[in-house]
């Protein structure tokens, strides 16, 4: 056909392990034409990720390799092409979006540099005209006040602000095709809805075939025309979007779309002393200039917050990039500098001395967002589950410490024989619930939930949330789950806080704030998030 753009014809990829030669992509099919937009989906270790980066040989060459197959673009066979024609289409012919801008990025290179390698490279840009390309493209993305960003690093962008520049490199070509790989895993949920509305403006514009791949359903459901369901590197659903979602074929496919968090926490007893109580918290950053350097005015990231969380309870802490939810979980740990009053365990520990908090250390733990960032890959599942109890129960002996790790991997539904395995052996699930249980293996009073769900697919978010509601019950912890999850946030939450610019907008519990939000800003982010996937336009 004269508009196929992208034929994928019986792709095979091995990978060498190891264990021997795992087949991670097997016999699969797809094509997409111009202007469509294909989602592939499944679960983690289903297949599609490699399959998409195969169509630019972005695999890890030479422990991966292709037995058998085709990958045709606009007729030419990309399988097996020469090194130099490949560079040709990456970046240029085909752009990419990957999920995380932050480590796709050069952190010491400006915006401007980095957009201008591309145009560099492809289109042979003087500095000049590049410059005036790269504040096309900027303000084609939407990203404020583009003239100042041409200076500005990675860091000192938000996490939208990343991905917008992202976003222009993939552009800056103007690809026939554009591969967004989970292009809004870790954003907001109102910032996701821009950056999916930005993508589907360029690809109409420029009349881009769009492959996306992502684990939310309702991100497939709102942007594919059509979809193709992967599982153990095979398709086993390949369906128009509508027709997938109303009447999916295959039983897999039902699953995925039935896989969400759902439930309540169970009840928190009544009465208790209260484990965390702060009040009056602010963190204010000072901005300074002139010659003297003056303070001048100050950045107020959390501005007069008051919570409450006793045993067995969940405070769910929501709000977009900035509002100041981080920074205000940070200072409740006293990780942040801040003013007010924080009194853990019925010890006001305000002003206490970072060496006196030390042994208080060990009743408050953290559940990082990025397991695989979070846990160091040179140390096995054992040695990061153990090194909490090497520094504060160091009376234990060997045998001891290992039951206590075997117990803990257990709890979290891991098998002990993991225990010698290093986090890039292990699934996404797996490797955060490794993170729980170095967390539950000192069984501490507070543990910290930092957007534990939202590098997870649907349903090992669901697993991970009814196991979090179990060992809560079992141990009666105290969380604070900060997340902009709402779907997550309902399911585990018995309270809520709202915040917004450092305060606290609205704050009541759960229930409360999801049937009736009383504040415009809260109703957006309801608006934006728990939009049911069978319902989405």
């Amino acid at each position: 056909m004269s508009d196929m753009l992208l034929d994928v014809r019986d792709l095979h990829v091995h990978f060498r392990t190891e264990e021997g030669v795992l087949e991670a992509v097997r016999g699969v099919s797809w094509s997409l034409k111009e202007g469509e937009t294909l989602a592939l989906v499944g679960e983690s270790g289903s297949g599609k990720s490699v399959s998409a980066m195969s169509v630019l040989q972005l695999l890890p060459y030479p422990r991966a390799w292709h037995p058998g197959g085709s990958i045709r673009f606009r007729g030419q066979e990309l399988l097996g092409a020469p090194e130099a024609l490949l560079r040709e289409f990456r970046g240029g012919r085909i752009g990419t979006i990957f999920q995380e801008p932050m480590s796709s990025l050069n952190p010491l290179h400006t915006v401007e540099k980095q957009i201008g390698e591309t145009l560099r490279i492809h289109k042979g840009l003087n500095p000049e005209r590049a410059r005036e390309r790269i504040l096309e493209l900027l303000d084609l993305v939407r990203l404020p006040e583009p003239e100042r960003r041409l200076r500005s690093f990675p860091h000192e962008l938000s996490g939208g602000q990343r991905q917008r520049i992202m976003i222009a490199m993939a552009l800056a070509n103007e690809p026939q095709l554009l591969i967004a790989d989970e292009p809004t895993t870790a954003l907001d949920v109102t910032v996701q809805a821009q950056i999916l509305e930005l993508i589907r403006t360029v690809q109409q514009r420029f009349r881009m075939g769009l492959l996306l791949i992502s684990h939310d359903l309702n991100v497939v459901r709102h942007m594919a025309d059509r979809v193709c369901v992967m599982r153990y590197g095979e398709v086993v659903e390949d369906a128009p979007s509508e027709q997938l979602f109303r009447q999916p074929s295959h039983p897999y496919t039902r699953v995925l779309i039935d896989a969400e968090p759902s439930g309540r926490p169970h009840p928190a007893p009544a009465g208790s002393a209260p484990v965390l109580d702060a009040m009056d918290i602010k963190v204010h950053f000072p901005i300074r200039g002139g010659l003297f350097r003056r303070v001048r005015d100050y950045v107020r990231a959390v501005d007069g917050v008051s919570l409450r969380v006793t045993p067995g309870h969940t405070l769910g802490i929501v709000g977009e990039s900035g509002s100041g939810k981080t920074t205000l979980v940070l200072a409740l740990l006293r990780l942040q500098h801040a003013m007010g009053r924080i009194v853990f365990l019925g010890r006001d520990i305000s002003a206490t001395r970072p060496a006196l908090l030390r042994p208080l250390r060990k009743q408050m733990q953290v559940v990082f967002q990025d397991p695989f960032g979070s846990l160091s890959p040179r140390m096995s599942v054992e040695q990061i589950v153990a090194e909490g109890l090497e520094v504060h129960q160091r009376a234990l002996d060997a045998a001891a410490r290992r039951r206590l790790i075997v117990e803990a991997l257990e709890e979290v539904g891991l098998d002990a024989g993991l225990g010698q395995r290093f986090p890039h052996e292990l699934s996404g699930g797996q490797r955060q619930r490794v993170a729980v249980a170095r967390a539950l293996v000192l069984k501490p009073a507070l543990i910290v939930l930092d957007e534990p769900t939202s590098a997870l697919d649907r349903s090992v978010q669901a697993q991970l949330v009814n196991l979090l509601r179990d060992l809560q019950k079992r141990y009666q912890l105290a969380y604070l789950f900060v997340s902009h999850d709402l779907k997550v946030v309902r399911a585990l939450s018995h309270e809520i806080i709202v915040m917004k610019d450092g305060v606290v907008v609205e704050q009541g519990t759960a229930d409360e704030v999801f049937r009736s939000p009383r504040h415009g800003y809260t109703r957006d982010l309801l608006q934006a998030a728990l939009r049911p996937v069978r319902d989405a336009p």
